[in-house]
């Protein structure tokens, strides 16, 4: 690299560890015009700044080549996999069991954008129209499962997917689902149920006002608050939900790394 570096950049054992799950096609298959690090670091530079794609600084690859190489990883559930061995690792080195039993599951409504608004719906408790992210995490926060919808569509009406999600990333494992008082009610409890998993909601202590540190769902809450570093997660951006996840996955992915950088040297 003869560029001068910027803050998104991979470090090198960060890099060493993501390759394996990042190469789609040989090293010397002639499609391959850019090394497979400038387009990564381009594709985290877009994910940190927010920028708009054809805004990409000269100094990386052309944009729309990695335009092309982020949704072909994506699709290929690169940055997914590798969140799956960071999360287990993770849990290893905090002497916890390699796959959680507890899950913690919310979602919050990202504002709609001229790119996404043909697919936005209008969220009437948020007063905003835009996408609801809805995300299942373990107990240390890390990513589990994360899925997309309309603003106008019920939390609740999202549970047995999002199980099942988890449930399949977990090995069916998950035993407990903590979530608020959003996702009430017989049905959903019998939708989680279908999935294999017990639905507890944690309510809020009654009279209660202002901020409040809940227990179990805070972490969840955290969770989102670490992505929305990610610039590009601060509104809806995307043309494809498909998109919006998979930055997502990758936002999960780079906070794992830089927590288990020690582990990578």
């Amino acid at each position: 690299m003869t560029r001068r570096g910027y803050p998104s950049d991979v470090d090198d054992d960060t890099y060493l560890f993501l390759l394996p799950y990042l190469v789609l096609r040989p090293k010397d298959a002639v499609q391959r015009k850019y090394p497979i690090r400038d387009v990564l670091n381009a594709l985290l530079w877009v994910a940190r700044t927010g920028a708009q794609w054809a805004y990409l600084p000269h100094d990386f690859p052309p944009a729309e080549t990695v335009r092309q190489q982020a949704h072909r990883w994506f699709e290929a559930e690169c940055f997914l996999n590798a969140a799956h061995d960071l999360r287990l690792l993770s849990r290893v080195e905090k002497s916890r069991n390699g796959e959680p039993t507890a899950i913690i599951i919310d979602s919050r409504t990202l504002q709609s954008t001229p790119e996404s608004g043909h697919r936005a719906g209008f969220d009437g408790a948020k007063k905003r129209k835009g996408t609801k992210v809805h995300l299942a995490v373990d107990t240390l926060g890390h990513l589990l499962a994360v899925l997309t919808t309309p603003a106008n569509e019920q939390d609740r009406a999202q549970v047995k997917d999002l199980c099942l999600e988890v449930q399949e990333a977990t090995g069916v494992n998950v035993e407990v689902a903590f979530a608020d008082q959003g996702y009430t009610g017989e049905k959903t409890a019998l939708d989680a149920t279908d999935a294999g998993v017990e639905l507890i909601v944690v309510k809020r202590p009654e009279a209660s006002k202002g901020f409040i540190l809940v227990p179990k769902r805070w972490v969840v809450e955290r969770s989102f608050a670490w992505m929305s570093r990610f610039r590009r997660l601060g509104r809806d951006l995307e043309r494809l939900p498909s998109t919006l996840v998979g930055f997502h996955v990758l936002a999960a992915c780079v906070l794992l790394c830089n927590n288990l950088k020690p582990l990578f040297a």
